[in-house]
């Protein structure tokens, strides 16, 4: 898979993302990562399916719609109805992960799996089969602008060896702390998909910006 940008609109100007995503979308994107967080799994609060209904219809970027809240099956109607195309859900916020995994995919939607710094991977022994997507967290979820967690390596070659072993098309991602210096790295690594914030949103144009995060991505 060629490896893919998708900037996570927790850095964008919120009074503006209409604009944004059409920004986005001019400068040759195809993908963007929408965090939701509730202010309890995480420490922070942004938006809900209301917001991501009005911004469907300006846009035809990818939502990779990534849940940093508790109880997350409770959404996954609301996630459907606003057209999210991938649901992500954490391991750590999900009592039964097989059955929230089957009702995403239900809804019509892709179904991803997050995973805390510190969370081990044990869960892919019995839901690689279920997933479209992996995400491994290189940061400790909440805020954007932290630094990459050295520890994350060794975890995304672990995933990356994990879903080889399927021969199935499962996306890898990573989020947190990722930049243009360490984006080949990354993808070197096994990632497939690289969520950036404001080390995309702050450095317009963003047509220039993207150039530039494909070149580091290319081997």
């Amino acid at each position: 898979m060629n490896p893919i940008l998708a900037p996570s609109l927790l850095s964008a100007d919120f009074g503006r993302l209409a604009e944004e995503l059409a920004a986005l979308e001019a400068a040759g994107l195809s993908w963007v990562h929408l965090d939701i967080m509730d202010g309890h799994f995480v420490p922070n609060l942004t938006f809900g399916p209301p917001v991501v209904a009005r911004l469907r219809p300006t846009t035809q970027l990818f939502f990779d719609v990534h849940l940093m809240v508790e109880h997350p099956e409770r959404l996954i109607p609301a996630f459907a109805d606003a057209g999210a195309n991938l649901l992500c859900v954490h391991a750590e916020a999900c009592v039964h992960l097989e059955r929230t995994l089957q009702a995403i995919h239900d809804a019509g939607m892709q179904a991803g799996l997050a995973f805390n710094p510190a969370t081990p991977l044990h869960w892919l022994d019995y839901l690689l089969e279920s997933l479209d997507l992996v995400l491994i967290m290189s940061v400790n979820p909440g805020f954007g602008g932290q630094r990459f967690l050295p520890l994350a390596r060794r975890k995304i070659q672990d995933a990356a060896a994990r879903i080889r072993a399927t021969g199935r098309a499962i996306h890898l991602q990573v989020d947190g702390g990722v930049c243009l210096e360490n984006a080949g790295e990354l993808v070197a690594l096994g990632a497939t998909v690289l969520v950036s914030g404001s080390a995309f949103f702050a450095h317009p144009p963003y047509a220039q910006r993207l150039a530039a995060f494909r070149q580091a991505m290319t081997p």
